[in-house]
C-alpha cells in the first residue's frame, strides 16, 4: 500500500527542508507547492497567523484534492508593538519595488528601526500557527512560540528569515548560530508541529 501523501503549502525551500526534517518518520510522502507549478499564488490577507494558515491549507487541499499542511509564522517584537507580525516575510517591501524582499532586507530594516532600543528592551517572540486541511473540509490547528531577544547585529549561517538576529537566551546564540538539530527541538515551528504530529498519527489512515 503506498504511503499517504501530504502537501506542504509553501515554495520556500528553507521551510520545506525544515518541515521535512520535523516530519521524518511518519511514513508520509511529502510534497510541496514546487511539485504543483500550475497552482496560483495564494494571498496572505488575514489579520492573524491563524487566519493565513487556515486559508492556505484549505485552498491547497481544495486545489490538489490532497491533505495540505500550511503554516504562517513570523516575528513579534514588543518594542515595535508586535510588528512585523503577519507582515514578517514582506516587512521591507517597498511600494516602488513590488518584488518580494529577501531575508536580509527584512532583518536589516528591523535592526535599523531598533537601533536606539537598548538590549534589555529588545524582547521578541517567534510565533507559528499550523493548519492541516483535509479534502473533506476538516481543519486541524496547532500553535507554537519561541521567546528571545533581537540581537544587536546578525550572527550565524544556519536557518533563514530572521534567524540571524533572533537571540535565544538559553543558548546565548542566535537561531542562525544553532545547529539545525537544536533549532528543530526549540523553534516555534517545531513546537507547533510536535502538537500537530500527534494529530497526524491519529489521522494517518484518513490521509
Amino acid at each position: 500500500m503506498p504511503a499517504p501523501t501530504l502537501v506542504m503549502a509553501t515554495r520556500n525551500a528553507g521551510k520545506v527542508r525544515e518541515l521535512k526534517d520535523l516530519l521524518q518518520g511518519l511514513g508520509v510522502e511529502l510534497l510541496s507547492l514546487a511539485d504543483f507549478p500550475d497552482l496560483p499564488e495564494i494571498p496572505e490577507e488575514g489579520a492573524t497567523f491563524a487566519e493565513n494558515a487556515g486559508f492556505k491549507a484549505r485552498e491547497v487541499a481544495r486545489l490538489t484534492h490532497l491533505p495540505a499542511l500550511a503554516d504562517d509564522s513570523g516575528l513579534e517584537v514588543t518594542a515595535l508593538g508586535g510588528r512585523p507580525g503577519v507582515f514578517s516575510a514582506r516587512y521591507a517591501q517597498d511600494r516602488t519595488q513590488p518584488a518580494a524582499p529577501g531575508d536580509a532586507d527584512n532583518w536589516r530594516k528591523l535592526l535599523d528601526e531598533m537601533s536606539e532600543v537598548p538590549l534589555e528592551e529588545r524582547e521578541a517572540r517567534f510565533v507559528c500557527e499550523i493548519a492541516l486541511a483535509l479534502p473533506d473540509g476538516r481543519v486541524f490547528t496547532a500553535r507554537g512560540e519561541c521567546t528571545g531577544f533581537i540581537a544587536l547585529e546578525p550572527k550565524g549561517e544556519h536557518g533563514f528569515g530572521y534567524d540571524p538576529v533572533f537571540r535565544v537566551p538559553e543558548y546565548a546564540r542566535t537561531m542562525a548560530e544553532l545547529e539545525p538539530a537544536v533549532k528543530n527541538r526549540i523553534s516555534h515551528r517545531a513546537r507547533a508541529l510536535a502538537a500537530l504530529r500527534e494529530m497526524l498519527v491519529d489521522l494517518k489512515d484518513e490521509l
